[in-house]
């Protein structure tokens, strides 16, 4: 017979919106006993999270400030016509962060180890195998019950169907021997060869002499060429005259941007959170602005409505938002070749700042979405490209049927 275990609150998945659910119900419910159930060996795997302030209310801020590790006041974009100076407030923080402040308020539990008697425990190296309304089924036969379980694994580029393009990158984390000499983060540097999509590297100065180096490409394809974006790293590494003394750890992922389908959040158990349940913006792959609402949100309702109004609200409200940006994944992909994509950022950051900063946090305006989309289309905008896709798009579809 299975051994069961009950709890409050299972979450599947170690990731951030795991984590940020955990600490929202934790600060108002401290009684609530809490399992984390994640596959790999460590909570929050090897990321960077980064977020605009305006991304974060006020209200939120107290679970949020004990992460934040790094603050800027503002960030720069480069490309080959201009470079701009943002000044919204950026933020950030790693897995390291994340991870201390979720295994030091949990047991950790490591494949089959006995279950100790805690109120939070960590299940790490254990997969689900069945996840229900009230209860996850582990491989190695385990049942975890609870009243609430959360559905927060992470993307999955393969169940997403063709209609969608990927965010894929790449990203070292050095120390360098000199001070970089930056003091603002390069969200967009796009004066680099445009292949395989639009590409750029992000570049975050996390202490004088540590800096996060990403080469990021928008592609029409989900394949990572990791040592060719390792060797682009290294290359503006060498091109900026930075001498590196250690090479600290390595990020990269594979988001997928869809034009369809991926808007949707399900307002009925078990709770289909984080990436891969739509709580994320579709254009731009940063998840910290819906992963804290979602937090809030379920936490403020937890044990008894979790499902209720202000749930339905905030899906409603979501759901406006991230269709919106769903259609601007099938304008980037679909009508232009992928050369020309860099046209369309260069065109969106030479909007005003304020609608800059609300499309990041997905609270756009209706006067905002109008915006956006209205004026002489960027450089590329080709129906021919249209076409192309999809002729592409069907032959896809017919080999694979």
């Amino acid at each position: 017979m299975a051994e069961t275990t009950s709890f409050d609150v299972v979450l599947v998945g170690g990731g951030l919106q795991s984590s940020l659910i955990a600490l929202a119900i934790e600060k108002r419910h401290p009684g609530a006993r809490l399992a984390i159930v994640e596959r790999g060996a460590a909570i929050g795997g090897e990321h960077t999270w980064c977020f605009h302030a305006d991304d974060v209310p006020a209200a939120s801020r107290s679970l949020v400030d004990g992460l934040v590790e790094f603050r800027w006041d503002g960030y720069d974009v480069r490309f080959p016509a201009y470079d701009r100076t943002l000044r919204s407030p950026y933020a950030g923080f790693t897995s390291d962060r994340l991870r201390a402040r979720i295994e030091g308020r949990f047991a950790i539990v490591r494949g089959t180890t006995a279950v100790p008697d805690a109120p939070r425990i960590a299940f790490l190296e254990c997969e689900a195998s069945e996840i229900g309304a009230r209860s996850v089924s582990l491989r190695d036969g385990r049942v975890l019950d609870a009243s609430l379980v959360v559905d927060a694994r992470g993307p999955a580029p393969a169940e997403v169907t063709r209609d969608a393009g990927y965010q894929k990158f790449v990203g070292r984390e050095l120390r360098l021997a000199r001070p970089h000499g930056l003091v603002r983060p390069i969200v967009m540097d796009a004066r680099v060869e445009q292949r395989d999509g639009f590409r750029f590297f992000y570049v975050l100065p996390l202490t004088s002499e540590r800096v996060l180096v990403e080469d990021t490409v928008f592609s029409s394809t989900a394949r990572l060429d990791r040592e060719s974006m390792r060797t682009a790293i290294e290359n503006e590494v060498a091109r900026r005259r930075w001498h590196v003394a250690e090479r600290l750890r390595e990020e990269e992922g594979v988001l997928p941007m869809a034009w369809h389908g991926t808007a949707d959040p399900a307002t009925d158990p078990p709770l289909r959170a984080g990436y891969r349940g739509g709580w994320a913006h579709p254009a731009t792959g940063y998840s910290f602005p819906a992963a804290v609402r979602l937090a809030e949100v379920v936490a403020a309702g937890y044990p008894n409505d979790v499902f209720g109004s202000a749930f339905r609200d905030l899906v409603r409200r979501h759901r406006v938002q991230a269709r919106y940006a769903e259609r601007l994944n099938g304008l980037l992909f679909r009508w232009f070749a992928p050369e020309r994509r860099i046209s369309v950022f260069e065109r969106f950051y030479r909007l005003p700042e304020d609608v800059i900063r609300r499309f990041y946090s997905l609270r756009m305006s209706w006067s905002d979405r109008v915006r956006i989309l209205v004026g002489r289309p960027p450089r590329g905008f080709s129906l021919r490209e249209r076409r192309r896709h999809a002729r592409r798009a069907a032959a896809t579809a017919g080999a694979s049927s």
